[in-house]
């Protein structure tokens, strides 16, 4: 079952990264353009879910982390 993307809760903090990223930042255009095309992939990640079972964690959200990895190098997938 495909997961549905809930959005970051603020938890243990009440800054926000929108907050904390700066308005010019490069990364605000790449998200704008990641999410565009995950948006026209929707159906096909659809197709390749099975309808039963527990929900996993949304393919957008593995693909953004993935992206930010590769751009950053940040070192973990957690």
């Amino acid at each position: 079952m495909r997961g549905q993307n809930q959005g970051q809760q603020a938890i243990f903090t009440l800054v926000t990264p929108a907050q904390v990223v700066p308005a010019d930042h490069p990364i605000r255009k790449i998200k704008e353009l990641v999410d565009r095309e995950l948006e026209n992939l929707s159906p096909a990640f659809d197709k390749m879910y099975s309808e039963e079972g527990r929900p996993s964690v949304p393919p957008e959200t593995l693909l953004k982390s993935c992206l930010l990895i590769a751009l950053f190098s940040v070192r973990s997938e957690r």
